[in-house]
């Protein structure tokens, strides 16, 4: 049931852009890189079912998500959507206000955010549940902090920074056909400014 998407999908229309402008829009498609239906997205962010099935079709007119099969629940046939790529790329050439670019940029990046860390949340409850009955869980994190002086230069550190990992990543990665088994290990890679708790304001 759960269709080939792609890695990444640029947004180059203005009436796409302002479809994912609605940050539980954006919440939504980020949660879609696997199909499920509007019950099952409510549920997961605490939403009513009709309020996401409405954006849901919003999303779908915009074809940004799409349908991909349905299902049987008790009495009712629930309407599985997936999202037609695992992350949105939003062009510098929308013709947009450059402030409404750079608000669609951080929504849609801090919506993968939280989206991520939900992820790795219960990743690693589950592993924590396979340790506690005796199993060997290697893992491995890494956490530093850098001074950005200014948009030009955090876009600079991304790009490079995302650079050197695609390079790494590739040295470790193993082809599909070799005979030798391999554990897959999951990656994350995360940017974000450091918040001052005692102001509520950033670093």
């Amino acid at each position: 049931m759960t269709e080939d998407i792609l890695e990444s999908l640029r947004i180059e229309t203005p009436e796409q852009a302002m479809v994912l402008l609605n940050p539980l829009r954006a919440d939504i498609a980020a949660r879609l890189a696997t199909p499920a239906s509007a019950a099952e997205v409510a549920r997961a962010i605490g939403e009513a079912p009709q309020r996401i099935n409405y954006h849901l079709k919003a999303l779908e007119k915009a074809g940004l998500v799409r349908r991909v099969g349905t299902r049987q629940v008790r009495n009712l046939v629930e309407v599985l959507y997936q999202a037609v790529a695992k992350t949105f790329i939003l062009s510098d050439q929308l013709g947009m206000k450059p402030e409404t670019v750079r608000r669609l940029k951080d929504q849609g990046s801090l919506s993968h955010l939280v989206q991520t860390a939900e992820r790795i949340k219960q990743d690693a409850l589950l592993l924590m549940e396979h340790s506690d009955e005796g199993q060997d869980i290697p893992s491995a994190s890494l956490q530093f902090q850098v001074t950005l002086r200014d948009a030009q230069e955090r876009h600079a550190f991304v790009e490079e920074y995302a650079a050197l990992v695609r390079q790494l990543t590739a040295k470790y990665r193993k082809p599909a056909n070799e005979a030798e088994p391999a554990d897959p290990y999951q990656v994350v890679l995360a940017v974000y400014p450091q918040i001052d708790q005692s102001s509520g304001g950033n670093d």
